[in-house]
């Protein structure tokens, strides 16, 4: 059965695409949700607009995929989880958290578009893909560090007071 996309069903085709698709298909899904049309020459002029607007979105998504996609070049980002001494993870880093991540570091990334054949399981130093588009791709690194646990003495911390001495022996006051 001929039908005619109202919207862009992937992976059918865009607004204004004419499709065959099963009778059943187009019966019980696509016309109740309201996504396609008997095609008609009068739906056929009506969805001209409808396609040109739907051509223009598309292009603004992928023109602010490729702003994403170059703004995240030799990006680098550390998530921290935690591990035994032998740096095996008790979960595991995925998409999603890689995905978080960036989200918190204002990259506008979604859990769909990070590529990784498995979840990190050590803690690691892995190049990640992330796809916002089949032509539209870039790498990022992911830093997996062990979480701090109760009782390790803090990085960093003999600087923090050495600074906060000295400082003090500035002001006058030591």
């Amino acid at each position: 059965m001929k039908v005619l996309l109202r919207k862009d069903v992937d992976p059918l085709g865009i607004v204004g695409d004419v499709v065959d698709v099963s009778e059943g298909y187009a019966r019980n899904y696509l016309f109740p949700q309201g996504l396609a049309l008997q095609p008609t020459k009068g739906n056929m002029r009506a969805l001209t607009k409808e396609r040109a607007a739907a051509a223009e979105r598309r292009r603004l998504a992928l023109e602010q995929m490729r702003r994403a996609a170059q703004a995240l070049e030799g990006v680098e980002v550390t998530i921290v989880a935690a591990a035994n001494e032998e740096g095996v993870l008790y979960g595991s880093v995925g998409p999603r958290e890689i995905a978080h991540a960036l989200v918190e570091e204002g990259h506008p990334v979604k859990t769909e578009y990070v590529r990784m054949s498995s979840p990190l399981r050590h803690l690691d130093r892995i190049t990640v893909e992330v796809r916002f588009a089949p032509d539209i791709k870039t790498e990022v690194k992911v830093w997996v560090v062990r979480e701090r646990q109760e009782g390790e003495p803090q990085e960093g911390a003999t600087e923090t007071a050495q600074t906060t001495e000295g400082a003090a022996n500035e002001s006058g006051n030591g």
